[in-house]
């Protein structure tokens, strides 16, 4: 049975039209070879992104730049010899010496030159560097200075139509900064990453960066945001009282009507809980005294939080001062 497959197998292969099929193969990766040889005898240039680090940093201070960064640099060679750094024998990462390159004004900084020199260490003697960027590599550091700060989100979060922000909860809601003096003296918040989300209705939970900042360290560099949200909806609440401020002693300010109605847009989860208590209307007899007419201005004080687009119906109201009785 094996010599008749065998058999059949010769025959298909030493048949004529066979045959030349091999032979055209043959040809053909032998050119594809010869091509593939010439190629990569050629010159080329390729960007290679080697990461950096700072190492032997002292125990007492705190690098408060990316502890990790990356320099571009721009290699020509023979293709073959950048393919091997491609994926044969890649670059390695570059370590900087802190006691080397810090100065004493928190601080560092890597010239080109130098960064070029810790890579023609790794490179073949025909390798040339035609470009490095940054042109300067810096870091900073300080000696343990800090503080803490609130964080706040960025960007662009819009709910749907007739749903709005309630509230926004933040996980953790302040962070620890390292920089100089100088920057922690002016950084009073941070903010995340810019955020993207619209057209949302349920509460939504966004697992997000906090903007970097040039010599400033976060930690932790990340935070959680909340978004709840409601249905708006337009209410009103009647028989706020209306109360006379910077009165007198022994005067007495009342007004017709002694009650208002305030109306105002909330989610109902919100106008649920409200009272009348929560708004203050007052009147001014510091501006009634001032400018005396019939009728007296009435004001919105105070409203709760999770109210919009608060106004009281009516924005004026008779009044009469009277002694208080004693």
């Amino acid at each position: 049975m094996a010599k008749k497959v065998w058999h059949l197998v010769r025959n298909f292969l030493f048949s004529k039209a066979n045959k030349e099929l091999l032979i055209f193969l043959f040809f053909l990766v032998l050119a594809g070879i010869f091509w593939l040889n010439l190629t990569l005898s050629e010159t080329y240039e390729k960007e290679f992104a080697i990461p950096v680090s700072v190492v032997g940093i002292p125990k007492n201070a705190v690098l408060t730049s990316d502890e990790t960064d990356t320099v571009k640099m721009t290699i020509r060679d023979k293709g073959l010899t950048l393919l091997t750094y491609l994926y044969g024998d890649p670059i390695k990462k570059i370590n900087i010496n802190f006691r080397t390159y810090s100065k004493n004004n928190g601080t560092g900084s890597v010239s080109a030159q130098d960064l070029q020199k810790m890579v023609y260490q790794q490179l073949a003697s025909g390798s040339r560097i035609t470009s490095v960027k940054p042109e300067r590599l810096e870091f900073f550091y300080n000696y343990g200075a800090k503080k803490r700060v609130p964080v706040r989100w960025s960007g662009r979060v819009i709910p749907e139509e007739l749903f709005f922000i309630t509230r926004v909860e933040y996980s953790p809601d302040s962070v620890t900064i390292y920089a100089s003096d100088e920057k922690l003296d002016s950084i009073n918040m941070v903010y995340t990453e810019q955020l993207n989300y619209v057209n949302f209705r349920d509460t939504l939970i966004a697992n997000c960066e906090l903007n970097k900042m040039k010599g400033v360290k976060m930690v932790p560099d990340h935070v959680k945001v909340t978004f709840f949200t409601d249905v708006l909806t337009e209410e009103r609440i009647e028989g706020i009282p209306v109360i006379g401020i910077n009165m007198p002693e022994g005067l007495q300010l009342r007004t017709f009507p002694a009650k208002v109605t305030v109306s105002f847009v909330t989610g109902v989860s919100t106008y649920r809980q409200l009272k009348q208590e929560d708004f203050t209307v007052i009147a001014d007899y510091n501006e009634i005294r001032k400018n005396p007419s019939e009728k007296c201005h009435i004001y919105l004080k105070e409203v709760p939080r999770g109210i919009s687009k608060a106004k009281l119906e009516i924005s004026s109201v008779d009044y009469l001062i009277e002694s208080e009785a004693k």
